[in-house]
């Protein structure tokens, strides 16, 4: 099991990759220093963390018909969701993270879960 602070700088690192990867996805981090754009990231992954923690799983629960009907291809959507809100959340913070439209959201939950599987190979479990 992954702990919240490993977890937490893993999604920064997924966050950003998708910043940079994609268009439509962005955070205002032009008019910070380095030290406070990582900050900036740290808090967007804070409320990105906490949203999969508790509100996810809610969700899911929710869509479980649709996701045995669709063999699972529903997760992609949930996760697309949970990114949009937390892009809502963020902006209600101050910190200018932004997903425009759900297609974006899509390939961005996409990015987002890929680099965490491969963060998640890369570093140790603690057993």
């Amino acid at each position: 099991m992954i702990s919240f602070g490993v977890r937490l700088v893993s999604n920064a690192v997924a966050i950003w990759v998708a910043t940079y990867l994609l268009a439509g996805i962005s955070l205002d981090t032009d008019q910070h220093d380095t030290a406070t754009a990582v900050l900036v990231f740290l808090g967007v992954a804070l409320v990105f963390t906490v949203v999969n923690l508790i509100i996810k799983p809610i969700v899911m629960v929710l869509s479980l018909p649709l996701l045995i009907l669709t063999l699972g291809i529903f997760y992609f959507v949930v996760n697309a969701l949970m990114l949009m809100f937390t892009a809502w959340l963020s902006q209600e913070f101050g910190w200018g993270f932004e997903v425009e439209g759900f297609g974006t959201a899509l390939l961005g939950a996409i990015v987002i879960s890929i680099v965490n599987m491969i963060l998640s190979v890369l570093i140790p479990d603690r057993r």
